[in-house]
This record gives structure tokens, C-alpha cells and sequence, in this order.
């Protein structure tokens, strides 16, 4: 069990510096571009990991673990995400907040579909 957490806590401190990265690359203009970014992103490489877990049984616990919990879990930020919609409101910018969250949910939906498709 504690190798579990390790493996979880290890993929997320390298998630987290990614994501950390991306902000820095995608500084914030008028959109949230990094974390939209990184929450497609993500959510396509969990759809790799999860279709390739499942037509490969011998694909170890450990690896889903580490890239799925861990990676996918620290790279994403639906947090952030959340308080960046809020924000959108707060300053009255309707249209782009509408955007931001129906193209996430969608291009997000549309990743993991191609990312598990693709290894399916």
C-alpha cells in the first residue's frame, strides 16, 4: 500500500511541475489558455493509459498508478479550471465563460474518447 502512494505521489510531483510549466509557457492573457491546454491534454493521455490497461492485462497496477493517478492527476487542474470560470463571471465577460467551460467539457470528452479509441 505504500508503494501505491509513493508511485501516486511521485507522478503527481511530476504532473504538478508540468503544469507549473505549462502556466509558465501559456502566460494568462485574456484566456485561461495553459489550463485548457493542460486539461485536454490530460484528459487524452487518460484515455491512452485507460484503454491500453485494459486490453493489455500484464500493463502493471504500478504504471496505471503512476501515469493515470498520479501524472494525469497533477497535470490536470479542473480546480483551477473552476476558479478561472468564476473569475470569468465575476468580471462580467458572459460569452468567453461559456466558451471556456462548453469547449473544455467538450474537447475534454472528445480527448479521452481518441486517446482510449486510439488504443483500444
Amino acid at each position: 500500500m505504500l508503494k501505491n502512494f509513493l508511485l501516486v505521489g511521485l507522478g503527481g510531483a511530476l504532473g504538478s511541475m508540468l503544469r507549473y510549466a505549462f502556466s509558465y509557457w501559456f502566460k494568462h492573457g485574456s484566456f485561461p489558455l495553459a489550463t485548457f491546454l493542460v486539461n485536454i491534454i490530460g484528459s487524452f493521455i487518460i484515455g491512452l493509459v485507460f484503454a491500453y490497461a485494459l486490453r493489455n492485462e500484464s500493463f502493471a497496477l504500478n504504471w496505471r498508478l503512476f501515469l493515470a493517478a498520479g501524472i494525469c492527476g497533477g497535470f490536470t487542474t479542473f480546480s483551477a479550471f473552476s476558479l478561472e470560470s468564476l473569475q470569468l463571471l465575476q468580471q462580467q465577460r458572459i460569452g468567453l465563460f461559456f466558451f471556456y467551460v462548453i469547449a473544455s467539457l467538450l474537447l475534454g470528452l472528445a480527448a479521452t474518447w481518441l486517446g482510449y479509441s486510439l488504443m483500444k
